[in-house]
């Protein structure tokens, strides 16, 4: 199939579903290895009023669901993530965080084709390790880890470096219709919400792609 296949993924570092949905992908590409798609990372964030040092993530999470709530809440995570070996560490994490220089980082990892192992990175420091990732030291070690030079990603941290066109692609996510995440959009004409399986992924990549390439 000629051509190379556009997949942007809008989502937000601190939504345990896109990580499933980002292994999800991972699983359903795989199966689609006579397609060139080139994944795209988009930003959301699952609340913007989240203060730029982040808030308690006990205090947080409770406000937000309530104790009884609370109680059961990552039981489908839980149970959905093992069939990926996904390593949740729900008690690992102390903070909720705001996630724009998060947002920002995947931007700049796009200019050296690293935003797919940038995403996954994240995730793992975030929802595996508890890692605070609006802790600019901490970005910069992971862009590291993903292969991106961190000593360069310190200094544009602490710069205003797209952060204004980082917020404009936000609320372009809003303006679309981007209600919830992860939103998988296919060929930048059809748009998959939720973290969908790797067969619903893999067949819907492949009707979308066969399509365009028909109209090509």
């Amino acid at each position: 199939m000629p051509g190379r296949f556009i997949l942007d993924v809008v989502s937000d570092v601190i939504c345990p579903w896109c990580f499933l949905g980002k292994r999800r992908l991972d699983a359903a590409l795989a199966r689609l290895d006579d397609l060139d798609v080139f994944v795209r990372w988009r930003p959301f964030m699952l609340d913007p009023t989240i203060p730029p040092e982040g808030l308690d993530r006990h205090e947080y999470m409770l406000a937000k669901f309530g104790p009884e709530r609370l109680k059961t809440i990552h039981d489908p995570l839980i149970a959905a993530a093992g069939e990926l070996g996904i390593p949740f560490d729900f008690e690992a994490i102390s903070r909720t965080p705001n996630t724009l220089d998060a947002h920002r980082l995947i931007r700049w990892s796009h200019t050296v084709e690293r935003q797919h192992e940038m995403a996954e990175r994240l995730f793992m420091a975030y929802w595996s390790e508890g890692r605070d990732v609006s802790d600019r030291d901490v970005l910069a070690a992971c862009a590291g880890e993903a292969g991106i030079n961190a000593q360069q990603i310190r200094e544009l941290l602490d710069s205003e470096q797209d952060v204004a066109e980082t917020k404009a692609e936000i609320q372009h996510a809003t303006n679309i219709g981007v209600t919830g995440v992860p939103t998988f959009i296919l060929g930048q004409s059809y748009a998959l919400v939720g973290a969908q399986s790797p067969d619903v992924l893999a067949d819907a990549i492949g009707r979308v792609a066969k399509e365009i390439a028909e109209e090509g």
